[in-house]
């Protein structure tokens, strides 16, 4: 597993950022204090505060896959 920080502040960046991790079969979760939010799901994005950088968990056995970094570029901090 690893963890990112990524930045989410607008609805359309919230948008191309679901169906970008929708790609990969798998899991993302993000998590923003005691909240822990399956990142495919865009209404259980829009329950975070978007204002602040939140954490994005990447569930996968080479977590550092470039395929994966790469399509997250836009949104790391």
């Amino acid at each position: 597993m690893k963890t990112v920080q990524i930045s989410l502040n607008s609805i359309d960046k919230v948008k191309s950022f679901v169906n970008t991790v929708t790609q990969f079969e798998h899991d993302f979760d993000l998590i923003s204090g005691r909240y822990v939010i399956d990142a495919k799901s865009i209404m259980g994005i829009f329950s975070l505060d978007l204002s602040k950088p939140i954490d994005l968990a990447i569930h996968e056995e080479d977590a550092a896959n470039e395929d994966v970094m790469n399509s997250l570029k836009p949104y790391l901090i």
